[in-house]
């Protein structure tokens, strides 16, 4: 047996000590552990203690000096979080989203790249120099942003959404470039255009070849696994689909990023996706976490103490422009300020695909070698910015959503306009109700209180007002005299009661739909004089009876109407017991339309009392 030593994993155990330190202490101070890993790797890397392991030998201990073995873990963790991206996103998502990756992501590298490598030719970089870095330089960190973005819980936002876009662009259009800066280092005089087109030809083939056999083997694959019962199993499972994917990507001269994010695209279609979702997460938090501590050990800090007026500045400049361009690009696509600045604040900072692609530069004698060590510098830099860009784009994204507040209160009173529906709250369940209103051609008006939601749905073109729906002045100019119905969508229930009350107190025989916490509340509602109360806690239980019994074989007719007969059975229980708890008083106040003051309660707050905050999902 071969002696072991200690040595050889002295790299993992640093890394887990790392680990299990950083991660519970960052997150008890709030502070993203993303820093806490880059300055463990500036710290025990090669140019932080590692500097000083020639005079006290006892550091090379604590330091981490297998550099080569660090990065390729490094990549692994980028592969595991584009899988995991493309398990999230699916074939439906992605083309949800062209409009964002195509247009705004297209928009921001091409441009990008052409002010940044404007300015180095400018400068006297060569030509083919000034290109790869400038493309180099225009990508941004999937790796960093996305983790920062789901801490904060914003990666579903506008400008999530619009970050992500752009993010899984630049993924994409890492492939060509790598293409490119690996023909151009060894093409020697040879035909350089017919070396490209054959490495994109074969990159086309490989994808292809990922996409059908995915399709074919992926789900009998795992439903093989599956029969196993064994979580070991699922998991080699797992891991054999990302890496083998990968590495027939590489090998096919595409990134090993793009060949795991198809896979997980294939994936995502699967019933097996949250289990897979569940299984690997684990793994792409430690892997992203020895990435982080790998740009951490790039940064010497003698070099940044040399010239940090100049490093600092070209890394200012690099987010400047990129932000500059974002924003530009955010409004031509007509999205808000609010989504390009903080895309802006987002992407503005280097990613690290630099990395890759310079390095193949160097290595390829194509840039320059200060040219290119300054471009890494820069990048390392900025990256260690992101977490706290993302903290002021936050900032500034609600100071600017406080802006919009007042202009949304500003927006004009709508047309009138008969037989049209007001819908109260326009959140998830409000804009369905809409949707199915125009599919069967019914005119409404939405009111929410959420200034942001507005104007993102008015630039929709959907007609959604600012305001509180228990107003009755805005009740009032909104018609509602004259409207066909009102559909109250608010998750709560206090103000849906105080909407039902200013309704009903403007107009007695409107058809009034609310949505109710649950059976209680509905009974509550019909008391108040709504038409119809939807508990969502019966709802959600019919609909689960209706899949339960679809799927056990039931013939779907004979599911339908019984569900139909349960519906109505419930709508009658509820009707009957508000009507045997209706006081005389409320019936004096119903006939002419106003009150509604139900017994052993208040119906809604009482006029001293302030209003509740109307929220809807």
């Amino acid at each position: 047996m071969t002696d072991m030593h200690a040595g050889s994993y002295k790299e993992a155990i640093l890394f887990l000590v790392t680990a299990g330190v950083v991660v519970p202490l960052f997150h008890r101070l709030r502070i993203s552990p993303v820093l806490g890993f880059i300055g463990a790797g500036a710290l025990l890397g090669p140019f932080g203690l590692g500097r000083l392991a020639e005079a006290h030998p006892w550091l090379s201990a604590v330091t981490i000096g297998n550099r080569a073995e660090i990065s390729h873990l490094a990549e692994f963790g980028v592969i595991f979080l584009m899988f995991m991206i493309g398990v999230e996103l699916s074939w439906e998502r992605l083309r949800t989203l062209r409009r964002l990756v195509f247009g705004l992501g297209s928009i921001q590298v091409v441009a990008s790249a052409l002010v940044i490598g404007g300015i180095l030719y400018a400068l006297a970089v060569p030509l083919a120099a000034s290109v790869i870095v400038g493309l180099a330089l225009a990508l941004s960190s999937t790796a960093v942003v996305l983790p920062v973005l789901a801490e904060q819980k914003r990666l579903n936002t506008p400008a999530g959404r619009a970050s992500f876009a752009v993010l899984l662009f630049q993924d994409l259009a890492v492939a060509p470039v790598l293409f490119a800066i690996a023909v151009l280092g060894r093409s020697d005089g040879a035909d350089v255009g017919s070396a490209l087109a054959f490495a994109l030809g074969q990159a086309i083939v490989a994808i292809v070849v990922i996409v059908v056999a995915g399709r074919l083997a992926l789900r009998p694959l795992f439903q093989l696994v599956a029969r196993t019962r064994s979580p070991e199993l699922f998991m080699a499972a797992c891991l054999l689909v990302i890496i083998g994917t990968a590495l027939t990507a590489a090998a096919a001269g595409l990134s090993m990023t793009l060949g795991a994010f198809v896979a997980g695209l294939l994936l995502a279609e699967t019933e097996y996706r949250r289990a897979i979702e569940a299984t690997i997460d684990p793994f792409k938090g430690l892997l992203l976490g020895v990435f982080f501590v790998s740009v951490g050990m790039n940064l010497d800090p003698a070099q940044l103490m040399s010239a940090p007026g100049a490093i600092l500045g070209l890394a200012l400049g690099l987010i400047l422009i990129k932000g500059a361009v974002i924003v530009a690009a955010a409004r031509f696509l007509k999205l808000s300020r609010a989504v390009g600045l903080e895309a802006a604040l987002l992407l503005g900072p280097g990613g690290e695909f630099a990395f890759v692609l310079i390095g193949g530069a160097l290595a390829g004698n194509l840039v320059p070698e200060e040219v290119g060590q300054a471009a890494l510098i820069v990048t390392t830099v900025t990256m260690i910015a992101i977490p706290p860009l993302a903290v002021l784009a936050r900032r500034l994204g609600k100071r600017m959503a406080r802006g919009q507040l007042g202009r949304a209160r500003a927006e004009p009173v709508p047309d009138k306009q008969q037989n049209r529906v007001i819908i109260a709250g326009y959140g998830r369940v409000g804009r369905l109700v809409g949707e199915m209103l125009t599919r069967h051609k019914i005119p409404y008006l939405a009111l929410d209180a959420d200034a942001a939601r507005v104007s993102e749905q008015r630039r929709l073109g959907n007609p959604v007002y600012f305001g509180d729906s228990a107003s009755a002045d805005l009740l009032r100019r909104c018609d509602i005299a004259h409207a066909r119905a009102l559909v109250v969508t608010l998750d709560n229930p206090r103000a849906v009661e105080a909407v039902v009350e200013a309704a009903r107190a403007e107009r007695a025989d409107i058809t009034i739909v609310a949505r109710a916490r649950d059976a209680r509340h509905a009974t509550a509602l019909y008391e108040m004089g709504v038409d119809d109360a939807v508990p969502e806690t019966i709802e959600a239980s019919l609909q689960l009876s209706e899949a339960v019994l679809v799927d056990v074989g039931v013939p779907m007719g004979l599911v339908i109407a019984s569900i139909h007969e349960r519906r109505d059975e419930y709508r009658a229980m509820l009707k009957r017991k508000e009507t045997e708890t209706r006081s005389p008083a409320f019936r004096a106040r119903r006939t002419v339309g106003k009150g509604l003051a139900a017994k052993g309660g208040e119906a809604g707050p009482a006029k001293d009392e302030p209003k509740p905050a109307i929220k809807s999902a």
